[in-house]
């Protein structure tokens, strides 16, 4: 296992931070669209599982930088398929709230 410099500690320490700070962000997701009319915020469930998708990618990467998980083989390519469900979602979503907006769904 290399040593880690400084840049390595803090770039993988703030990793970690972005994914319990994501699971923060789901929990109040989670409460908001219990509370609230569902038919405004239909294209929050989308949004949702794109959340897991980057607490997930943000939490392999931060343990790809200390060192826990290897950058080899199928954690190289997972970041490619988790970023690339991230941005689907993220386009399903907007199309979603497009189409509420212009009050095509109820």
């Amino acid at each position: 296992m290399p040593m880690l410099t400084f840049y390595d500690w803090v770039y993988g320490i703030a990793q970690l931070a972005a994914g319990f700070l994501a699971i923060i962000a789901g929990v109040i997701c989670l409460l908001m669209l219990r509370s609230s009319r569902a038919s405004l915020l239909r294209a929050w469930r989308p949004l949702l599982f794109g959340l897991l998708f980057m607490i997930t990618l943000q939490i392999i990467g931060g343990l790809r930088t200390f060192g826990v998980l290897p950058n080899t083989g199928f954690w190289k390519f997972s970041v490619h398929i988790l970023v690339t469900a991230v941005l689907a979602l993220l386009m399903g979503a907007l199309v979603i709230q497009i189409q509420v907006n212009r009050g095509w769904l109820k």
